[in-house]
């Protein structure tokens, strides 16, 4: 039989069970995120709606080194952007859980900070260091003047020994000519080197096979007299460039020309879309030009938005400012996708004509070359002209040959008389 006392006593514990066991669960659970807030474990950041997986392809930092927030700790490549993983916050890295060149996917652990301050006993330490440092040396001294007391004594024997020296260093000289001589390549050597291509390249052989399998590719030429673009040039780029800070190019004037063409020809600023080959076609009152920019890891195309609004001077601090991104690889998936119409500009590396492989989903490309000084025959007159071949590449299942050269007349006629664009 149990007692009174005891069964009181049982009834308190059994009422005050469900308290104990809630208190119990809320500090295990506090106890839980704080351990997994130590743990300080970074994952692969979101790249982008349609980007799942990219390549490491290179670590800023290492174990052991101390990183303040939002230092960038490494780069991931993916087949369009290059994204920077930041730390963050300050810490030291404890461990890497990938190496470059691995392969990375989205939300997967990429390396472990644990929080704290940057070290500050590492300078006092380097410090005290050098104090004793200072106090060898100087007890080193007077080692030092005790063999100077003797070399009298042994002057005789030191001069004898450096004339065996080179007697015998000169056989071992004629067996290191050999052993380079066997290294070296012989002359017709014939290597090879396979190198794995880079996300980014990839993508971009499996883009311009797609354009060439999809669009019914043609190309149309003209040639155009640059000499009103060029003497316009030289007449307001320093002006220009001391009241904007905005270098006068080309590039600008041939863009506002594209827009002004597109607008008397909008097939060439359409694209097709539906299933299959397409069966819908979709025009656009507004213009997104797409400026290719070849980059060490290859040629991107990054988008300057709504250019029919746009003046000269403002496209060509839009394709500039886009143009730097681009070279540091710090462009945005944004900023690349969307042209409705590209112009590509191989003159910069002295291309005298070529064929430019359509940008899908647009219609047109726009060629540039290089600019030569040619005969030209004005008003029945040979006279020598700057000319510059322009070539447009186009999808003829939209645009007819009417169509295309008739553009180019357009482009012609813009370029050829600066007042009439600028109107």
């Amino acid at each position: 039989m149990l007692s009174f006392a005891t069964l009181v006593s049982a009834r308190a514990m059994a009422r005050a069970a469900p308290r104990y066991t809630a208190a119990f669960a809320v500090a295990s659970s506090r106890h839980f995120t704080m351990s997994t807030r130590r743990l300080g474990v970074v994952k692969v950041p979101e790249m982008a709606e349609s980007i799942s997986e990219g390549t490491l392809r290179e670590w800023h930092k290492k174990v052991g080194d101390y990183v303040n927030e939002s230092d960038e700790v490494a780069t991931i490549e993916t087949d369009k952007i290059d994204v920077a993983v930041n730390s963050p916050e300050s810490g030291v890295i404890t461990e890497l859980y990938a190496e470059a060149e691995d392969n990375v996917e989205v939300g997967k652990d990429l390396f472990k900070i644990e929080p704290g301050e940057a070290p500050k006993e590492q300078p006092k330490d380097e410090g005290k260091s050098e104090e004793p440092k200072k106090d060898e040396e100087k007890s080193e001294e007077p080692k030092k003047e005790e063999p100077k007391s003797e070399e009298p004594k042994k002057e005789e024997p030191k001069k004898e020994e450096p004339k065996k020296e080179p007697k015998k260093e000169e056989p071992k000289k004629k067996d290191a000519g050999r052993q380079e001589s066997e290294v070296a390549p012989k002359a017709g050597a014939r290597t090879e080197s396979r190198v794995k291509m880079t996300r980014m390249r990839k993508r971009i052989a499996e883009r311009l096979k797609e354009s060439q399998n999809t669009a019914a590719s043609l190309t149309t030429f003209n040639e155009i007299d640059l000499s009103a673009l060029m003497s316009f040039r030289a007449r307001n780029k320093d002006r220009l460039l001391k009241e904007t800070g905005i270098k006068l190019g080309f590039m600008g004037a041939f863009s506002k020309a594209c827009a002004l063409a597109l607008r008397d020809i909008p097939s060439a600023n359409a694209s097709i879309e539906g299933e299959g080959l397409g069966d819908t076609i979709v025009y656009r009152d507004y213009v997104d030009l797409g400026v290719a920019v070849s980059t060490e890891r290859g040629l991107v195309t990054p988008v300057v938005r709504n250019v029919e609004n746009m003046g000269i001077l403002e496209i060509e601090n839009a394709i500039t400012e886009l143009g730097l991104k681009a070279r540091d690889s710090k462009l945005s998936l944004e900023e690349m996708t969307g042209a409705t119409f590209t112009i590509s500009n191989g003159g910069v590396f002295g291309s005298l004509f070529g064929t430019p492989i359509l940008n899908l989903p647009g219609s047109a490309i726009l060629g540039m070359h290089a600019i030569k000084e040619k005969p030209w025959v004005v008003n029945g007159k040979v006279e020598v002209r700057p000319i510059m071949v322009v070539a447009l590449t186009y999808d003829h299942r939209l645009l007819d040959g009417r169509e295309a050269v008739t553009f180019l007349v357009k482009l012609k006629q813009y370029l050829e008389d600066m007042p009439t664009m600028l109107l």
